[in-house]
This record gives C-alpha cells, sequence and structure tokens, in this order.
C-alpha cells in the first residue's frame, strides 16, 4: 500500500502534545488523539476538528457514534460553507470548483443525521477534504458502513479520521489535497477495548474494509499522532478481524 511508505508532512514530534483534558466518566473524549497546544480546536455538537490553516483541511475529525445515533433520521438538504468558528485562512466552495476531486465528508453526514444541527455543522468546510470520487464513493463509504454497523453492534464506536499529504504539494485553489487518509476505530467489548486502523490511498480501489484495515499503531506511524491516547497501548499494537467483520 502506497500510503505505508511515507510520513505525513505533518509531524507533531517537534512540538508538545497533550493528552484530551476529559470528564470523569472513563469513556467521554475516548475519541480524541494527542494535540499541541498550537492547534485550532473546533468543538461542534457531533463532532471535534483541528483545523490547519495551512493546508485549509482538518488535521483530524473525531466523533463518537453511538447505536441510536446511527439510526439518525434527519435528512435535511444543506450547502458547503464555511465554519463561522473557523478563522481564516479557511477553504470554501471556489477552491473545489471544477476542480474533479469530491467535497469529502471526514464525519460522514449519514452518522450525524440524528440532529439538525449535526447534520447542517458536518458540511463546514472544517470537515471537508478533497477526495477522489472512486474512493470516497466506494472504498471509503464501505469503511463509513462498516462503522455504523460496529456502533449497531456495540452500543458505541469512537472515531478519529484525516488525510495524509505526501511533498507533492497538490493544491485546488488554495487546498491541499491529500494521497491518503487514514481512519482509526475503537468500540468496547466484553473483553475491552478493541481498536483498528484504516489507510486508504486517495486513488483507492472498490475493496472491502479489510483490505485497508491496519492496526492503530501503523496508523499512528504514518500521520506521526497518537490516536486515543485514553487506550491501553496494548490494544493498539494488533487487530483481531473477528471484532469487525460485521
Amino acid at each position: 500500500m502506497k500510503v505505508l511508505a511515507f510520513i505525513s508532512l505533518f509531524l507533531l514530534a517537534t512540538c508538545s502534545s497533550q493528552v484530551p483534558q476529559v470528564p470523569s466518566s472513563d469513556s467521554a473524549g475516548l475519541e480524541l488523539p494527542a494535540y499541541g497546544p498550537e492547534e485550532d480546536i473546533i468543538v461542534h455538537l457531533g463532532y471535534t476538528a483541528s483545523y490547519n490553516h495551512t493546508t485549509l483541511c482538518p488535521d483530524w475529525v473525531a466523533w463518537e457514534l453511538t447505536a441510536e445515533e446511527a439510526d439518525g433520521q434527519n435528512d435535511g438538504q444543506f450547502s458547503f460553507s464555511r465554519d463561522p468558528d473557523v478563522q481564516f485562512p479557511k477553504a470554501s466552495r471556489e477552491d473545489y470548483s471544477r476542480s474533479g476531486y469530491d467535497k469529502g465528508h471526514m464525519a460522514p453526514r449519514a452518522d450525524m443525521r440524528w440532529s439538525c444541527q449535526a447534520l447542517e455543522e458536518s458540511y463546514y468546510f472544517t470537515n471537508i477534504c478533497p477526495q477522489d470520487h472512486e474512493m470516497n464513493s466506494q472504498a471509503w463509504r464501505k469503511i463509513e458502513e462498516l462503522t455504523r454497523r460496529l456502533a449497531k453492534r456495540y452500543g458505541s464506536v469512537w472515531v478519529v479520521c484525516g488525510p495524509i499529504f505526501d511533498d507533492s504539494g497538490r493544491k485546488i485553489g488554495g487546498v491541499a489535497v491529500p494521497s491518503a487518509f487514514f481512519k482509526a476505530l475503537a468500540v468496547n467489548t466484553a473483553e475491552g477495548y478493541r481498536t483498528v486502523g484504516f489507510l486508504v490511498d486517495n486513488d483507492a480501489q472498490s475493496f472491502s474494509p479489510r483490505h485497508y484495515a491496519v492496526s492503530v499503531d501503523s496508523v499512528e506511524v504514518a500521520i506521526g499522532r497518537n490516536l486515543f491516547p485514553l487506550v491501553d497501548e496494548a490494544a493498539e499494537a494488533e487487530y483481531d478481524w473477528k471484532v469487525w467483520n460485521h
């Protein structure tokens, strides 16, 4: 897989990072990765994001999806728009116009149908990256559908995802085009927390989610960031596909 051949340009090795400050509940904030004090953290009803004012993409987007939320029925129609909570510079529809790339949701609209507000906020460019249409509509969509099935099976799934950039410097307007994407999932099973990661090239073909599955440790190496810092490290070292095959 091409994505394993490079490391993101935006490694955090030279900056301090912090474990998210969360309430006392064991699972509250579990989806949040470690992040640095320089990051622009935006909190919306359905997701939290770190917005990068250089790439004009989120560095990461994180959310918890419950079984009830996965069955949301709100189907309001919204336009992609600039996030009012994000300072300039930030992406706009003009950046994507006639680019050939999809406005790819990180937190998918189908995960936000439990609330009209959450659904509308999923269309903010804080939550959007340029995605190859085939990749977005096939491989990425299948992983999103798997995530909703897992939420219904386990009662809740914690998700963090985002772009990976190489050194090509590709842009549409002012927006950097990712070469790949990562997604990491955590669920709470009878045996404790289990995790899995996915690394998907931005020109990926239509394969099942298992084709892209890796350990969360592998994702952390690829992006230079500690994911799920509230989960025991041993749970990130490997994955058992039987937990995820639903």
